[in-house]
């Protein structure tokens, strides 16, 4: 069986969709899984090896140049190439009507979320058979759910991310071991942890574990932080510019990762790496880390969590991670 996974965006979406991936490896090992999504989050879908092809689209870019030809082209491409690979059945599983247009291009039968359970219910009638997922739960279960009524196995109590970093996310530079990344940067400044709060939990995590600290960024607004908070901090170190795969591989080995909310705490998370997400704006329950006992969730919207605090939970994660 060959199928079509439709998850377009955006990078968290992505990651939370990896645990059904990794269910589907486990009980229909035989289905050959192909997945499309935006050009920029395609390295997220390579890190799980179950994932076949990945085919990838510019929405993002497209929708601002659809008076040009060259834009249509590239869409024709892509409907070739997807028409070209003969799957039995394509997988919408983020139930929008965006994504439901791009799973319409195989020219085979899409599946999906049903109209009550789809973000976009209209999304449901390009589909030939919907599922209810109910709302209120997580993205990784409903996700999984979905999974399990269209390929047709319960869904299973152990979750797995099941990723590999492959080789060439490999950093050139060698890393200061041991090392935890502060994960500073998010889309919102609602979202964002006071610099020094951030200043007090490194140095903490450099006096009593004797860590060295990588601060990653995506912008210059999110560099001039980093070199804000390293400047304070001898042992801090600016990364330089890396795409997703190259991040991978600095979260995958470092001893424990403190983020605000944002796509790159997901991954620390799927990687099983220690992990505790600072959330100052949004609700854990419905945006947080799936929870282990090396993976926790501190504060909620209008309550900032201090330095202490953190530092006690990321502590606990490390130890936890390096007893089991």
């Amino acid at each position: 069986m060959k199928v079509l996974l439709v998850r377009l965006s955006s990078m968290g979406d992505l990651i939370h969709t990896l645990p059904a991936v990794d269910d589907l490896s486990r009980f229909c090992p035989g289905v050959e899984l192909h997945w499309l999504c935006e050009a920029g989050f395609a390295d997220i879908a390579r890190l799980h090896p179950f994932v076949k092809k990945v085919h990838t689209m510019r929405w993002r870019q497209w929708r601002k140049q659809l008076a040009k030809k060259e834009t249509w082209r590239e869409i024709c491409r892509l409907k070739a190439d997807l028409r070209q690979e003969h799957y039995d059945f394509v997988l919408d599983s983020q139930g929008l009507m965006k994504s439901a247009l791009f799973a319409k291009m195989a020219g085979v039968a899409v599946k999906g979320l049903d109209n009550a359970s789809a973000r976009e219910g209209l999304a449901a009638w390009f589909y030939r058979q919907g599922y209810a997922v109910p709302k209120g739960r997580n993205a990784v279960w409903r996700n999984r759910a979905l999974f399990g009524q269209v390929f047709g196995y319960d869904l299973p109590d152990n979750l797995h991310f099941g990723l590999v970093v492959p080789d060439a996310g490999r950093l050139q530079t060698d890393l200061r071991h041991p090392y935890c990344v502060a994960l500073h940067a998010t889309s919102r400044d609602s979202k964002l942890w006071p610099v020094g709060h951030w200043i007090g939990l490194l140095e903490k995590l450099h006096t009593e574990r004797g860590c060295a600290v990588y601060l990653p960024w995506g912008n210059e607004a999110e560099r001039h932080r980093a070199e804000q908070i390293a400047a304070k901090l001898p042992f801090a170190e600016v990364c330089g510019k890396m795409n997703l795969l190259q991040a991978a591989y600095l979260l995958r080995h470092a001893q424990g990762v403190a983020g605000v909310d944002t796509g790159l705490l997901h991954l620390a998370n799927a990687l099983d790496t220690p992990v505790v997400g600072i959330f100052t704006d949004t609700d854990p329950v419905k945006t947080g880390v799936q929870e282990s006992v090396w993976a926790r969730n501190i504060g909620n919207a209008g309550q900032i969590p201090a330095v202490d605090e953190v530092y006690k939970v990321l502590a606990e994660c490390i130890v936890a991670k390096q007893s089991g």
